[in-house]
């Protein structure tokens, strides 16, 4: 295997790695936003308002962006594949 070569497939693994996770680091980041504020406004310090929101919204990510992951995941896969045969060259 040619190092540029490899060097391609890890930076095209790492970006797509990145591509998958910015959704649901997006909603989570947004949703400890508004918890945060909505502590600060009332004064309320319960541990578990800030993770049950975080569960609820990540549970509610998945379950809406499950179609669009599976299928870049899928044509990924497929494209990996497909460089396998020139790789061996």
């Amino acid at each position: 295997m040619n190092p540029d070569v490899a060097i391609d497939v890890f930076k095209t693994t790492l970006l797509f790695s990145i591509y998958m996770a910015a959704p649901f680091l997006v909603g989570m980041l947004i949703v400890g936003l508004m918890t945060s504020l909505f502590q600060s406004v009332t004064s309320i310090q319960e541990p578990t308002l800030t993770f049950a929101p975080k569960l609820i919204a990540f549970a509610c990510l998945v379950l809406v962006l499950a179609p669009w992951l599976l299928r870049v995941l899928g044509e990924f896969t497929i494209s990996i594949f497909a460089r396998m045969s020139s790789l061996g060259h």
